[in-house]
């Protein structure tokens, strides 16, 4: 593929992966905010409970077999005939193991009404096994048009029901019913769009080379699973569901935001990334540009919540979530380096080092389990200070490989996001100003945002930093566009 025709690939690609992830954050965190205002803390901590259950099911299924498509380079139909039945078998088996588990599950949290939810969301394993082959074939022809698609219906239909249930007063369940009506919608329109039809063949030679190397990926996703959840087990075990309820909310925030990022950066560039896997100069000039854009658009974003996070929670969620303050303020830190951290272990599946994808994952286990020890028993406001220190910790693990096998490692890395730090530390100078003279807490939201954005993009022109130039370009060009329409 031609310089030419790679760049605009890559750019059409990150375009509609921008759609698609901002169109559908955005209406998940308003509806969030609608289902935040009608439903209780301890409803959110119910489904935080089954997360990890729920969530080490579906890493089962993908089993990383996915990845290894997109990946390969020769792929025939059998391939994805072979990942399809592997997701229906696998589905199965995990939803019939929630089923008959689901009183023990129960009983450990002491919370009678988990073994009905139980049984009803695990049915979500079924509704995304059946379009795991859809969204990965499209993956690979980069038409994130039509993942974009599949996703806004879903999250519009899980939406619109959610709150139609949380408004009749059918509490924890209205959450159950979102999340269940938003994936079979999204799973419908992704058979729709993809034209692709299974032929329910199994090939155990390509299941072989697939789980080859997606067996690695398994393992990581698995620990990477545990790890993100375990917090959820812990405090839905010793403290209140009201208070597993606050820290799923706030880890929710962060998430919409900082997730957006990074799901936009690497869906739209891991395809690209094995483009030019055997091009080391064209990789780290590709992937160099990514981490600084990265750093760009997430380092501001996390700050401002964590500047306005007490008008943002008291004006959308109201003041019964008033606890959720703090720990918000702390959590969105911990997600600064996230994007990055995330592109380094990204860059090792793109370059089919799926194996150090997982040492690089385990190596960073004792620090975890120490965090955990020392956080736990200090309350839920420790744990999202823990959260900060080791997500530093794990950004320059993650970047060490990099480093030796391509000469991008942490410092250079650090060195590239210096300059947006800057820019961050003057605007958070002037919204601390701005707020702490103003006490309406609209106005402070409001001019709190435009003052603060304001200040960096100024700081950002100072510094005659590229990555405000691309964005102004990209801006005028989805002018042009739509001009031309």
């Amino acid at each position: 593929m031609h310089d030419s025709s790679l760049k605009s690939t890559a750019t059409k690609g990150i375009i509609w992966s921008a759609v698609d992830k901002f169109a559908v954050q955005s209406g998940q965190f308003f509806v969030g905010i609608v289902l935040a205002r009608i439903l209780l803390p301890e409803d959110f901590g119910l489904i935080g409970m089954l997360t990890i259950f729920i969530a080490i099911s579906q890493t089962f299924i993908e089993s990383g077999l996915g990845v290894g498509l997109i990946q390969r380079q020769n792929r025939s139909d059998i391939d994805f005939s072979t990942l399809f039945v592997f997701n229906l078998a696998v589905s199965s088996f995990f939803y019939f193991a929630l089923f008959f588990s689901a009183p023990f599950i129960s009983s450990f949290f002491g919370q009678p009404r988990l073994t009905d939810l139980t049984r009803i969301l695990g049915l979500i394993l079924f509704l995304n096994a059946f379009a795991i082959v859809q969204r990965t074939k499209l993956t690979i022809l980069i038409d994130f048009k039509s993942i974009a698609k599949s996703n806004v219906i879903g999250m519009i239909a899980g939406g619109l029901c959610g709150i139609f249930a949380a408004l009749n007063g059918y509490g924890v369940w209205s959450l159950v019913i979102q999340m269940l009506i938003g994936s079979f919608s999204s799973s419908v329109t992704l058979w729709f769009l993809s034209n692709w039809f299974p032929s329910i063949s199994f090939s155990k030679k390509s299941f072989k080379s697939l789980f080859g190397y997606g067996s690695k990926l398994l393992a990581a996703g698995l620990y990477a699973q545990l790890l993100n959840n375990v917090y959820n087990i812990c405090l839905g075990k010793f403290y209140t569901t009201a208070t597993l309820g606050y820290y799923v909310r706030a880890k929710s925030f962060a998430d919409i935001s900082a997730g957006t990022v990074v799901s936009i950066l690497q869906q739209a560039t891991f395809p690209i990334l094995t483009k030019v896997q055997h091009d080391k100069e064209k990789l780290v000039s590709i992937y160099s540009r990514i981490i600084r854009m990265s750093a760009f658009l997430i380092i501001p974003l996390m700050t401002l919540i964590a500047l306005l996070a007490k008008p943002i929670v008291i004006l959308l969620l109201t003041e019964k979530w008033n606890s959720l303050i703090p720990l918000l303020q702390w959590i969105v830190f911990s997600r600064v380096f996230l994007p990055m951290s995330a592109l380094n272990m990204s860059l090792l599946n793109a370059v089919g080092r799926s194996d150090l994808f997982l040492k690089v994952d385990l190596s960073k286990l004792p620090l975890t389990i120490l965090a955990m020890i020392i956080t736990i028993p200090l309350g839920v406001k420790a744990i999202v200070i823990g959260h900060v220190v080791t997500s530093a910790v794990f950004f320059a693990v993650n970047a060490y490989l990099p480093g030796k096998f391509y000469g991008y490692g942490f410092i250079k890395q650090l060195k590239d996001m210096l300059p947006f730090l800057l820019a961050a530390i003057g605007m958070t100078i002037v919204v601390f100003i701005v707020s702490y003279f103003i006490s309406n807490l609209i106005l402070q939201l409001l001019l709190g945002t435009i003052v603060g954005i304001i200040t960096y993009l100024f700081i950002c022109w100072l510094l005659k930093l590229n990555e405000l130039t691309e964005v102004w370009k990209l801006f005028l060009n989805l002018r042009k566009r739509q001009h031309s329409k």
